[in-house]
């Protein structure tokens, strides 16, 4: 994973406790498809031992929903070391996750407002269609 990147991407007129749902959600969702993410576990001086974050950095970025629009149809195309994770807007109703299967098998994510956008793959191809965006502040 040493010339992969990550890039989490969130609209920023969410409210704070929906932005964090958002992030926390898309995150699992990189880590479900690449757990290689984790280093693993390691203990503390006192031999607490914990699981660790990700191994790479996850910038947290912003982007209003025209432009998450625009990346999710610029990630159309993507190698089978990429990934995309997608949170639309209609998700946060759904407590189910076969509901949401469903839900999305019913509906066209282009035609949808989404909450925000995961992405993990190659550094250049994460820089390629993040770079120009602001970190979330």
């Amino acid at each position: 994973m040493d010339d992969f990147a990550l890039a989490v991407v969130v609209n920023p007129a969410l409210p704070a406790g929906l932005l964090a749902n958002t992030v926390g959600t898309l995150a699992t969702g990189l880590g479900a498809r690449f757990p290689a993410l984790s280093a693993g576990q390691v203990s503390d001086q006192a031999g607490l031992w914990f699981d660790t974050s990700s191994r790479l950095p996850m910038p947290v970025l912003q982007a209003d929903s025209a432009t998450l629009q625009l990346l999710l149809q610029r990630c159309q195309t993507r190698d089978s070391r990429s990934a995309m994770v997608v949170y639309p807007s209609f998700a946060r109703e759904i407590q189910q996750i076969d509901t949401y299967l469903a839900e999305v098998a019913r509906r066209d994510l282009s035609a949808e407002p989404l909450d925000g956008i995961a992405l993990c793959g190659p550094r250049k191809w994460v820089r390629s269609l993040t770079g120009a965006l602001k970190l979330l502040r």
